[in-house]
């Protein structure tokens, strides 16, 4: 009855824990579904365009918009900012560009300025990088139209413009610098024939590089003369770009078109979602889900008709001669829970590894169901973030719960060592990865209250979580295995080549790496190219198939293993689903010599530094699937059978 109660104690606890972390979630980090609270305009509205960060795929390394010498406000306000966008190098912003709702502006001279020899350089230096200029209206991004070949395709869209050029002008054999200096931006609105109001769906611009003329000196109110009176259209046939170089006087000048769209305002991120193709993206992952299905069919078939032989040819040993003259895995139940070798580190191994899945499940549940909607910058980061924090608990409960079983008796140690092993190797690559991103002086840099925020986060609410949950697991009784342990170990005969454990773990690498690596390519391409990634209830599927697979084939290999009289299945069990970490690093540096175009030394540590991290993880979460689907096979088999 004590029993009861107390399970009932501690589901409600988690429910209640859960509740909680659903109402900070909302609250907050400012999650919300897609669809809420959308804004109206009537005509005349002022519309402030806010300014983003300048992004480049070359370097990786984001900067404020202000770094370089851009027409400023009369004073630069910036947007509150949660801590995803910290972390992803967010700067949002507001700008010079005002907008009147539905009023089409011509022509609009922003600001003037004349280049000396160091904003010239600065400006080369973003050109030759291929830095683009992010914005922001009513929360949109900013998108530059490409149109296709076929005309009655839609255009493809890509985020930001580009802050200028590189190229050659009027037969001219040297290269130039030429600057985007006059945007023609297109709002598109949704009109409520009712009340005659408007809702923003689209924000699109065509840069150009125009070297405006005017006569005399300049002043606010000096005409421009490469703009045309009647329309006030800029004359941009017959005018020259805008070279970038010493003493160059430059005009920002900017138009803007409002145009009625039939996109419902629900709707107004599909645009933005569907910058792929789709086609591809929906024919790769079916495509892998059908051979990855129909190879899990097959190894569970095969392996349920190979144990049901096994166990009930053992089941009928009826003599002391037969059961003297059995082989196979039933003759290694003395040793087959035998404690392995650093048994305290795959403790904490399996303990972070739960941690990450639970963090994933849940951040997976959340964008299934649109808490996370792209609109929300930083959102889902900063939902992994805290997630990670919170699932301390079940990770310090499951180190000590093993701990316990494998004979240990200091909780408190494997408990530190759980609280610190994985996030100390993290802090460590970022640390250094921020400090070379902060020489560069980039806004990618995490300032010093993030980082305070960071290691609070860490020390001051995820150590006490994992403490929390090691203490509540040490003290439950300790798992009971279905057979006896002898006291002296059984020698391992020689095994085939087939089963050498370097072999037989790097195979059991592939079959889970193979279900997830088109999906990886999607992955990658949003995280480094500055791509949304949208395709969650893809990304579930895949997961689930995922976690089948590393569970099958550890078992496979694991009964591979015990037949061949080799009981020390623990560490190979994890390592075997583990080892897809090492292929997804592989492809990772795959991907970064066939899709980037980086060259920099500290925008390819960037890279190879957190593609590390991720893979790390990756073999933590993989590692665990496989040890839990083994120790959970192993309990069943060995209770299946009659031991004396």
């Amino acid at each position: 009855m004590g029993g009861a109660a107390v399970r009932s104690n501690t589901l409600c606890a988690v429910i209640f824990s859960f509740t909680c972390i659903l109402l900070f979630a909302r609250g907050a980090l400012g999650f919300y579904l897609p669809g809420v609270a959308p804004q109206d305009f009537q005509k005349g509205d002022e519309l402030n365009v806010k300014v983003n960060k300048l992004t480049s795929i070359k370097t990786q390394l984001p900067y404020s918009y202000y770094s370089l010498p851009f027409c400023r406000p009369k004073k630069i306000v910036d947007s509150r900012e949660n801590l995803g966008e910290v972390l992803r190098g967010d700067r949002i912003e507001n700008s010079p560009y005002v907008f009147k709702m539905r009023e089409p502006q011509m022509c609009n001279v922003v600001c003037h300025m004349t280049l000396d020899a160091k904003t010239a350089k600065e400006f080369k230096s973003k050109i030759e990088d291929d830095y683009r200029v992010n914005m922001i209206l009513d929360n949109l991004p900013l998108v530059v139209p490409i149109p296709r070949s076929e005309p009655e395709s839609r255009p493809i869209y890509q985020l930001g413009y580009h802050v200028g050029l590189k190229g050659r002008y009027a037969g001219s054999k040297d290269e130039k610098y030429f600057l985007h200096n006059h945007l023609s931006f297109v709002v598109k609105y949704h009109l409520d024939d009712l009340t005659d109001s408007a809702r923003i769906v689209g924000f699109e611009v065509t840069p150009h590089s125009v070297k405006h003329e005017f006569q005399g000196k300049w002043t606010d109110n000096t005409p421009l003369t490469t703009c045309d009176p009647k329309t006030k259209r800029v004359v941009s046939s017959s005018t020259p770009p805008q070279e970038v170089d010493e003493k160059q006087e430059i005009v920002f000048t900017y138009d803007v078109e409002f145009q009625e769209s039939q996109v419902k305002w629900a709707s107004r991120w599909d645009t933005y979602l569907l910058m792929t193709d789709d086609q591809i993206h929906w024919f790769s992952i079916v495509n892998s889900l059908m051979i990855v299905l129909f190879l899990s069919g097959m190894v569970a078939m095969i392996m349920l008709r190979t144990l049901y032989r096994d166990i009930s040819k053992y089941n009928e040993l009826e003599t002391q001669e037969e059961a003297q003259e059995e082989t196979g895995w039933k003759l290694v139940h003395g040793d087959v829970f035998r404690p392995p070798i650093r048994a305290d580190l795959l403790c904490i191994h399996v303990g972070t590894g739960v941690q990450f899945l639970g963090m994933i499940l849940v951040t997976m549940a959340f964008a299934v169901l649109g808490f996370l909607s792209p609109s929300n910058r930083g959102g889902l980061m900063t939902a992994m973030l805290f997630l990670w924090v919170f699932m301390g608990i079940f990770a310090g409960y499951t180190s000590s719960r093993l701990y316990k079983m494998f004979k240990g008796s200091e909780w408190k140690t494997i408990a530190l060592r759980t609280a610190f092993l994985f996030p100390s190797v993290v802090f460590a690559i970022f640390f250094v990865l921020n400090a070379l991103i902060w020489r560069q002086k980039s806004s990618g840099a995490v300032p010093f209250g993030t980082m305070f925020a960071l290691v609070f986060l860490w020390f001051g609410i995820s150590v006490p979580l994992v403490f929390l949950g090691s203490y509540t697991g040490f003290r439950k009784p300790a798992i009971e295995h279905p057979v006896k342990t002898n006291k002296i170990p059984r020698q391992i005969p020689e095994q085939p080549w087939y089963m050498n454990p370097t072999f037989s773990i790097l195979i059991g690498g592939i079959l889970p790496f193979g279900a997830v690596f088109i999906e990886l390519f999607f992955i990658l391409t949003s995280i480094w190219l500055n791509q949304f990634y949208y395709l969650f209830g893809f990304l579930f599927i895949v997961f689930v198939i995922l976690l089948i697979t590393c569970a099958e084939i550890s078992i496979v290999l694991c009964y591979f293993q015990l037949c061949s009289e080799d009981y020390l299945w623990w560490w190979r069990s994890f390592l075997t689903s583990g080892s897809s970490a090492l292929y997804l690093f592989l492809y990772a540096g795959f991907y970064f010599f066939t899709k980037l175009d980086i060259t920099k030394v500290v925008s390819s540590a960037l890279y190879f530094g957190y593609m590390f991290v991720a893979s790390y993880a990756f073999f933590l979460i993989t590692g665990t699937i496989g040890f839990y689907a083994c120790f959970i096979f192993t309990r069943l088999i060995y209770s299946s059978v009659k031991i004396d």
